[in-house]
C-alpha cells in the first residue's frame, strides 16, 4: 500500500495530454484489500485530444479522449464532455495492443467485437498513453481473477455435456440390469443361508469331536443335515450366481458397444458443427471486413489484407460501379435527356469553317509551353503504336483473345509498382476513326463510357484540339481514391499510311505536372499515364472513289497502348488481376458505345 499511496498519475505531454492528481486510497475501518481495490478504481485519470479511426470514408478524426473511473470515453470535442460521450470501453475487459508497424497507433479491444483504433501526435505520446492503460489493467487484472476462474469452471462443466444415449434404450438397459441385480439378491440371500447352516454343522461337528460320543446336537431343534444334498443346492445356487453375473456382462458389453457407435457418432456430428461453425465465422470475419471496414484494411504500407480479399473487394464494387452505370443509362434513356458531370465550357467545342480546317493539326497550341512535349509524345507513341507486339522482342503476352479484341502485356514493375505496358488490337464495324477519337477524346461523352469517373474538369483549353484535364475517379474500397492530371491531344495522321487506310486519327493522353493542381479532396493518389488510341478507317478492296459511302462499307483498326504508375500500395497479384478483367470490357464498352452513338448519324471524316 506504501507503494500506492506514494504514486502519482501520469504526467501530461506537451500538446494534449493532461492527468489530474491521484486519489487518496480510502481508510478509516475498511480493510486493506478494500481500500486497494477503490483506489486502483478511482486513482488513475488521463484526457486529451487523439486521433479515432471512423471508418473507411471519415477516417481519423481528432477526439477528446477521457480514462475515469476505469471507463475510456471519448467525445468529439472537449466542450461536449458535459453533454455525455459518443462511446466508452470498460478497461477491466479490454486487451491494450501498440501497432507494431505505426508508431504512432495503439488499439483498445474488447472481446475483439469492439475495437478502437487510435493515433497519438508523437511516438512519445502513444507510449504515454499505452503505460497509462496497462497500469491500470494490471492493477485491477487481480480482482476478477477469482469471479473469472469460478465462471469459467461452471461453463466449461455446461459446455461439454453431451447427450450419448436416446432415452429409449438408456430405460431398456436399465430395467434389465435391475432384473439380474434382483436375481443375484435372492442367490446372495439362499447362500447365506445355506453358508449359515453349514457353519453350525462344522461347529456342532467339532464340538462333537471334543466331547467324544456326545450325540450331535445342531441346536434350535435342529436334527443331521444332508451334506451331500446341501453341496448339491449350494453347487446349483453358485452356478446361478455364475450364469446371472455372466449375463449382466453380457449386457454391459452390449450397452457398451452401443454407447460407443452413440458416442463416434456424437463425436462425428460435433467434428461436422465444429468445422461449419469455424467456416461461418471466417465468413462472418471476412463480412465484417468488408462491411465494417478499418484501417488495417485499408489500402497502405500497413495494410492486413489478403492480397486475394483486396482483390474481390474491388472486384465487388467495380460491378457496383458498372451497375449503377447501366441503370443510368436506362433511364436517361427513357427520359431523353443528355446528362453530364463534367464541367465543360462551350467555347471547347471547335465552331466555324476556320476551326473545323485546323482541328487536329495542333496548329492553335504550337504557341503553348506544353507543345514541344505534346508532339515529341504524341509522335513516340504513334510509333510505339505502329509496331507489332513481336516486333520489339520485349516478350508480350497475350491474355485476352475475344474474336476481334487481342490484348497483350509485358510484366513490368518500378520500385515494386507495377507498370505493365498494354496493347490492345480491335477491329469495329460502322464507324469511322474521326467518330472513334472523337467520342474518346470530347469530354461531355467521357461519362458516357468511363464508369469510375466521378469528376472530370477542363484546368486549361489550350486548343479546340488539345486540353489539360484534372480528371477525379470513383473511391473503390479498400483501394485509396485516385486522380490524374494529364494533357490530352487529338490528332489526324497524314504520312505512313498503310495501303487501304481512308485516314488515320490518334488520342494521346498523357500525365504532367504543368500548372499542377491538388486532388479536390486533398487524399487522393495521384495516377500517372501516357495512353494513345489511334485509329485507321479501311473501305473495302472495290471501293471506288467517289461512290457514296454506307456505314456497312467502313472498318475502324484500334490500336489501344497505355503505361499506367497507379501509385500507391496496392497489391501487385491484385493490380493484374483487376487488369485483366477490366481492359477487355473496358474497350468492347467504349466501342460499343460509338458504334450506338454513330449508327444513326452522318458520317464523320
Amino acid at each position: 500500500m506504501d507503494e500506492l499511496d506514494n504514486r502519482t498519475a501520469p504526467q501530461p505531454t506537451a500538446d494534449a495530454l493532461a492527468a489530474a492528481a491521484p486519489i487518496a486510497p480510502a481508510t478509516g475501518s475498511q480493510s486493506d484489500s478494500s481500500s486497494e481495490e477503490e483506489y486502483l478504481d478511482n486513482s488513475i485519470e488521463l484526457r486529451g485530444y487523439l486521433s479515432k479511426w471512423t471508418n473507411y470514408i471519415y477516417g481519423w478524426q481528432p477526439r477528446y479522449i477521457v480514462l475515469k473511473d476505469g471507463t475510456l470515453s471519448y467525445y468529439k470535442s472537449e466542450s461536449e464532455s458535459d453533454f455525455g460521450c459518443r462511446g466508452a470501453i470498460s478497461l477491466s475487459k479490454a486487451t491494450i495492443k501498440a501497432h507494431e508497424s505505426d508508431e504512432l497507433r495503439f488499439d483498445v479491444v474488447v472481446n475483439n467485437l469492439n475495437n478502437w483504433c487510435l493515433r497519438a501526435e508523437t511516438s512519445e505520446d502513444r507510449m504515454h498513453w499505452v503505460e497509462v492503460l496497462q497500469l491500470y489493467k494490471e492493477g485491477t487484472g487481480s480482482t476478477d481473477t477469482t469471479s473469472l476462474r469460478r465462471h469459467g469452471s461452471s461453463m466449461s462443466l455446461q459446455s461439454n455435456t453431451i447427450s450419448l444415449a436416446s432415452g429409449g434404450s438408456l430405460k431398456k438397459t436399465q430395467r434389465n440390469l435391475r432384473e439380474k441385480v434382483g436375481e443375484l439378491e435372492t442367490f446372495k440371500d439362499i447362500l447365506f443361508v445355506q453358508i449359515e447352516t453349514l457353519q453350525r454343522y462344522f461347529d456342532a461337528c467339532s464340538e462333537l469331536n471334543k466331547a467324544n460320543a456326545q450325540p450331535l446336537d445342531l441346536g434350535d431343534g435342529l436334527k443331521p443335515i444332508d451334506f451331500k444334498g446341501e453341496s448339491i443346492t449350494f453347487r446349483a445356487t453358485t452356478s446361478g450366481v455364475l450364469s446371472t453375473l455372466q449375463h449382466c456382462l453380457e449386457i454391459i458389453a452390449e450397452s457398451d458397444e452401443s454407447w460407443k457407435r452413440k458416442l463416434e457418432r456424437e463425436i462425428d456430428k460435433r467434428r461436422r458443427a465444429d468445422d461449419q461453425n469455424r467456416k461461418l465465422k471466417e465468413e462472418i470475419e471476412k463480412l465484417k471486413r468488408l462491411s465494417y471496414p478499418g484501417p488495417d484494411f485499408e489500402e497502405g504500407p500497413h495494410s492486413t489484407l489478403p492480397e486475394d480479399e483486396f482483390f474481390d473487394a474491388v472486384e465487388t464494387g467495380l460491378e457496383k460501379i458498372e451497375e449503377d452505370m447501366q441503370m443510368r443509362f436506362k433511364l436517361r434513356l427513357q427520359s431523353q435527356i443528355s446528362q453530364t458531370l463534367v464541367n465543360v465550357p462551350h467555347e471547347a467545342v471547335a465552331e466555324g469553317e476556320q476551326a473545323r480546317e485546323e482541328f487536329g493539326t495542333g496548329a492553335e497550341a504550337k504557341s503553348h509551353p506544353l507543345w514541344p512535349e505534346i508532339d515529341r509524345v504524341c509522335k513516340e507513341q504513334l510509333h510505339y503504336a505502329r509496331e507489332g507486339v513481336g516486333q520489339d522482342g520485349n516478350g508480350w503476352q497475350i491474355f485476352a483473345d475475344e474474336g476481334e479484341i487481342k490484348m497483350y502485356k509485358r510484366e513490368e514493375e518500378v520500385n515494386g509498382m507495377v507498370m505493365d505496358p498494354l496493347k490492345a488490337y480491335h477491329t469495329v464495324k460502322g464507324v469511322t476513326a474521326r467518330e472513334m477519337c472523337h467520342y474518346f477524346f470530347m469530354p461531355e461523352f467521357r461519362n458516357d463510357w468511363e464508369t469510375t469517373l466521378e469528376d472530370c474538369t477542363i484546368l486549361e483549353k489550350i486548343s479546340a484540339d488539345t486540353l489539360l484535364f484534372l480528371q477525379t475517379h470513383k473511391r473503390i474500397w479498400p483501394a485509396s481514391q485516385r486522380d490524374a492530371q494529364f494533357w490530352s491531344h487529338m490528332r489526324k495522321i497524314t504520312d505512313g499510311l498503310e495501303p487501304g487506310t481512308c485516314d488515320m486519327w490518334v488520342v494521346c493522353n498523357n500525365s504532367t505536372d504543368y500548372a499542377k493542381q491538388e486532388s479536390k479532396n486533398g487524399k487522393c493518389v495521384r495516377i500517372f499515364l501516357t495512353v494513345i488510341l489511334a485509329c485507321q478507317t479501311l473501305l473495302p478492296d472495290n471501293y471506288v472513289k467517289g461512290q457514296p459511302l454506307s456505314r456497312d462499307d467502313l472498318t475502324c483498326k484500334v490500336t489501344y497502348c497505355s503505361v499506367v504508375n497507379p501509385g500507391g500500395w496496392a497489391p501487385a497479384s491484385a493490380l493484374r488481376a483487376v487488369y485483366k478483367r477490366e481492359y477487355p470490357k473496358f474497350l468492347k464498352r467504349f466501342t460499343g458505345y460509338v458504334i450506338d452513338q454513330c449508327k444513326d448519324k452522318p458520317i464523320m471524316f
